[in-house]
């Protein structure tokens, strides 16, 4: 892929060379001088300019890439480069982040924001993780809230303990995606049985949340309301 990151701070750096790294095209706009610092990723694109100028992501064929990030420190900024990338350039995928949760109502389609990260929200949810047994955590979520990414610690007492995951009736729209044991991670297959204390990793729609506590911690959990 092709991908522009506004903001060449800590984040915007460590993306870029997490995708240097995995063989992508980058390029890094940046506006302050003091930023640019091509030698911290040198396989990158640096670029002196504001990406929140028209001419600029022009200049910099902004058009051209697969992805923008919006990594800033700034959630205006933040905001203003995510709808011009959209709206002027269409680029099909827009990831914004989100540095103060109380803005992260901002970070919609409405404003060109296909995937928001609020690092408040995240770190929250890891906590949750990290903490949570016999309830639903909310991680993540993709497609503005049409997909999220949910885990489940079961308890000793869900009803598919010892069972194989084939025998697990997944409401649709959901799928279980990985199994966390100990230190490992398991693609699941049919065959696998469910231990207690295993972390489940789902993908699924917001609206069938429920259906999916409900099955895997039992019909008692169906009230509960998603964390995260």
């Amino acid at each position: 892929m092709r991908v522009a990151i506004a903001g060449a701070g800590n984040v915007g750096r460590s993306i870029a060379a997490e995708l240097v790294g995995n063989g992508h095209e980058v390029m890094l706009i940046e506006r302050s001088p003091k930023m640019l610092r091509p030698e911290r990723v040198p396989a990158a694109e640096w670029i002196l300019a504001d990406a929140c100028e028209l001419a600029s992501l022009e200049e910099s064929n902004v058009a051209s890439c697969d992805v923008v990030v919006a990594a800033t420190g700034d959630d205006k900024v933040n905001l203003v480069v995510s709808l011009l990338a959209k709206t002027e350039f269409a680029v099909p995928r827009v990831v914004a982040r989100v540095n103060r949760a109380e803005n992260e109502w901002l970070f919609t389609e409405q404003w060109g924001v296909d995937v928001s990260v609020s690092k408040p929200r995240l770190m929250a949810a890891l906590v949750e993780e990290a903490v949570t047994v016999g309830d639903l955590v909310r991680l993540m979520t993709f497609r503005q809230g049409e997909a999220n990414l949910v885990e489940i610690t079961l308890p000793p007492t869900a009803p598919y303990v010892g069972l194989p995951v084939r025998n697990v009736p997944l409401p649709r729209d959901s799928a279980l995606v990985a199994i966390l044991r100990g230190r490992r991670v398991l693609v699941p297959t049919p065959d696998d049985p469910l231990e207690a204390g295993d972390e489940l990793i789902f993908v699924c729609t917001a609206e069938v949340e429920d259906a999916v506590r409900a099955v895997i911690l039992g019909p008692d959990a169906a009230d509960r309301r998603a964390v995260g």
